[in-house]
């Protein structure tokens, strides 16, 4: 698979990110024209400005990683980075709330779709696989895309368990073909990579994009 960076968001979201860890990451995503970089809301103006004229998408994040902060909150945390430059934003359902039943849990993400599309903004939901049940993975992924969601995201990476197989299997075959799926959490080869793009995942978000494509290049060699 000669194109696997155009999968890949190169992701740093580490607590201990520095500046240097932010513009290594813009520089290795331009270099390898990784389909996007994905970074902390607060770094997201200055990734910005390195990014500029490039084809690289601005990824952020909203309700990171827990999901259970007030829709007010996340909604501002959206606003914000959407000024700062963001073109997509990965929001973290309520994940308290959704298994408590609540309307709630779509009513937030139409809000946060609206704000989203409004401005131009894809907007992902992260529903955290690792805390639901096969049913309740289903039924996240179908409430989300009916409030407007243009991704489902399996994971935040802070979980137990991140992206499977036979979650995107399970998901690609629920979703409709205009509703895409992104994988992460713990995707660290090349093999792991093809597996997951196989299933039916449109994007992959990891920390070890720069791996995953030297393995790539290694296979193709061998």
């Amino acid at each position: 698979m000669d194109n696997i960076h155009r999968y890949i968001e190169h992701t740093n979201l580490k607590p201990t990110i520095t500046d240097r860890d932010v513009d290594a990451l813009v520089k290795e995503g331009i270099e390898n024209q990784f389909v996007g970089i994905c970074l902390p809301p607060f770094w997201v103006k200055r990734a910005s400005r390195e990014l500029s004229g490039s084809n690289v998408q601005l990824v952020t994040v909203a309700g990171f990683p827990l999901g259970y902060h007030m829709t007010e909150t996340k909604l501002t945390e959206m606003d914000r980075a959407i000024a700062d430059g963001a073109n997509e934003i990965d929001m973290v359902m309520d994940i308290s709330a959704f298994k408590t039943g609540m309307p709630w849990t779509k009513i937030e993400i139409a809000k946060s779709s609206k704000l989203a599309h409004e401005a131009g903004v894809i907007l992902k939901v992260i529903i955290e696989t690792a805390y639901l049940s096969k049913q309740e993975i289903i039924d996240a992924a179908n409430l989300a895309k009916d409030a407007g969601a243009d991704f489902i995201k399996t994971s935040t990476g802070f979980a137990p368990s991140g992206a499977n197989v036979d979650d995107i299997v399970m998901l690609r075959k629920e979703l409709p073909s205009n509703v895409g799926i992104k994988a992460s959490g713990g995707i660290k080869t090349y093999q792991q990579a093809q597996e997951l793009i196989t299933a039916g995942a449109d994007r992959l978000g990891t920390s070890s994009g720069l791996e995953i494509v030297k393995q790539g290049r290694q296979n193709e060699a061998s």
